[in-house]
């Protein structure tokens, strides 16, 4: 079979598709494909809504959209955010495609991993990212190489962190426009929402998935007063206050998107879905009586929000209780709207479910786990999901059906029912790491789609973490073989040192003055292949690196 390059396969399939503007599907007749808008939060838990019995927050748009939608109300996810964007891009269990955490180059995604916007740019939409993408800052892993046609992005896991330009912030931001640093005027929620009433005015008349990935209520908590002033005069505490205005302002921007939609007579033919990354943050702020926040994998970890709205088709006002993830909505919307899937799913077409939530569902187990390292160890922070019983750890039971808060451990009571969880979960843990096992993906340097390439602390391996001090490697992939001039930014050093750089056999040293934040240097040829680019100090590694092909 003859291969063709990504954008060419695209391009053609858009074309084809494009001349069409109908779809045969699982509803057995042509009708007119479906816009998609999926809306993301970040670090907003499952009680982080007033329609979900929160006493103090006031989200009056989000709560007509929970009124409007059908709501998978044991919908689950992993317990930080990376591993649910992977999971959520691909249909596939976050392990499978190199994503394993959120930082020091574990969050980076395989680029041979088909997304979701590559399946429906491929049946003929127009697809755009508008905010947090998180699954690789460099060629060929940005949003723009993964189907993205659009997109306006922070880098790296937020605003403010190593990846970004330095003093970034969330208020005028210099975020990425189709993979160009552009300074911007706004707040960064209210940007994302702006670019994506953009595209989906811009190609109204054909179909279109707005992927809204708002990096907001994750810190640093910032947001103007007026959002977060009416609950410190309810005397909360001021990161539940911070929190609890992001959100409003989310709230606000959602309310923004569903006015365009119905202005636009857009809504009708659009699949809407609100849904979040995981769990809050917080242990100070209502919970909606769930144990554990972000970074468990108790029911307060891994629960969220999922509502979806498709006036006609899905009943608003439905809540269905049968457990669902991350990983099925790739196979969701990719039923519904005519797009392929080319790699193995792990995920579940709920489309059945949503059209009628009586149809016969059998009992499924999901598998959750994260934790800091290069490599998942076995059941650490872990948990097993059956409709009835959760395995967490691969100890502790708990029966969910009676025991929602998961405040009782059962497992003294029910070994049988342990030691068969136990052995699904080691069948899964050895499938998922048989996929291709846990070698990071590599940044490409030298193409002629990323040149310079930049290199930040986000991505580094081997340090203990990113702050200063601390010296790490990047594992990149030299495409093309040739003199290379490398800029790196060290933090301001009192005394002279010397910068060593090494990459595929070439070394090359160079003095670097005190007070001196800059050094470029130049290696005469580095020799096309993979290889681990380092360069530091004797006081520690650089806070970025530019690389690019002379």
């Amino acid at each position: 079979m003859r291969q063709f390059s990504r954008r060419t396969f695209l391009q053609r399939a858009a074309l084809l598709t494009g001349l069409t503007g109908c779809a045969t599907r699982a509803f057995g007749e042509a009708t007119p494909r479906p816009n998609v808008v999926l809306i993301i939060t970040d670090d907003q838990g499952y009680g982080d809504l007033a329609c979900h019995g929160n006493p103090h927050l006031k989200t009056p748009n989000l709560d007509r959209l929970y009124a409007e939608s059908t709501r998978l109300t044991r919908f689950h996810v992993c317990p930080v955010c990376s591993p649910t964007r992977a999971c959520l891009m691909t249909g596939r269990y976050n392990y499978r495609t190199g994503v394993v955490d959120t930082y020091q180059g574990r969050s980076m995604m395989h680029a041979d991993e088909f997304t979701l916007a590559e399946s429906l740019a491929g049946a003929g939409y127009r697809t755009g990212l508008f905010g947090k993408w998180h699954l690789g800052d460099n060629y060929p892993m940005r949003a723009v190489d993964q189907g993205f046609q659009e997109s306006l992005v922070h880098k790296g896991g937020g605003i403010c962190q190593p990846s970004e330009p330095r003093n970034n912030s969330y208020f005028d931001p210099i975020l990425s426009h189709n993979g160009q640093d552009t300074p911007c005027k706004g707040y960064c929620t209210d940007l994302f929402t702006d670019a994506a009433l953009r595209f989906i005015e811009e190609n109204r008349q054909s179909p279109f998935f707005a992927y809204v990935a708002f990096n907001a209520p994750h810190e640093p908590l910032i947001v103007d007063e007026r959002y977060s002033a009416p609950y410190l005069a309810m005397g909360l505490p001021e990161k539940t206050a911070k929190v609890y205005g992001m959100i409003a302002n989310i709230d606000e921007n959602v309310g923004r998107i569903m006015g365009a939609l119905d202005k636009l007579d857009l809504s009708r033919n659009t699949i809407l879905i609100f849904m979040t990354d995981n769990g809050a943050q917080h242990k100070d702020r209502f919970n909606a009586g769930l144990r554990g926040t972000k970074g468990t994998a108790y029911e307060g970890g891994i629960r969220v929000p999922f509502f979806i709205r498709w006036p006609d088709h899905f009943r608003p006002g439905l809540d269905i209780d049968r457990i669902a993830a991350h990983i099925d909505v790739f196979p969701t919307l990719t039923e519904i709207c005519g797009g392929e899937s080319r790699n193995k799913l792990d995920g579940a077409s709920l489309l059945p479910l949503l059209k009628d939530p009586k149809t016969p569902w059998p009992d499924r187990t999901l598998f959750f786990q994260w934790h800091r390292g290069d490599e998942p160890k076995p059941f650490v922070n872990s948990a097993v999901l059956t409709q009835r019983y959760k395995l967490v750890e691969g100890k502790e039971l708990y029966d969910l059906q009676t025991d929602p808060a998961e405040q009782t451990d059962i497992a003294a009571q029910d070994p049988g029912l342990v030691a068969d969880l136990r052995a699904r979960y080691e069948a899964w843990f050895r499938d998922v790491g048989s996929t291709r096992g846990y070698a990071p993906p590599r940044i490409h340097l030298g193409t002629p789609h990323e040149n310079p390439t930049v290199l930040t602390r986000q991505d580094w391996r081997a340090a203990e973490s990113w702050h200063d001090g601390n010296i790490g490697c990047w594992e990149v992939h030299v495409a093309r073989g040739g003199a290379y001039e490398i800029t790196a930014t060290f933090p301001v050093q009192e005394k002279p040192g010397e910068v060593i750089f090494r990459l595929n056999g070439v070394e090359v040293r160079q003095a670097l003055s005190a007070n001196t934040a800059l050094c470029t240097l130049t290696a005469p040829h580095i020799p096309e292949g993979d290889g681990r680019l380092e360069i530091s100090t004797a006081a520690g590694g650089p806070e970025s690196v530019s690389v690019r092909l002379r």
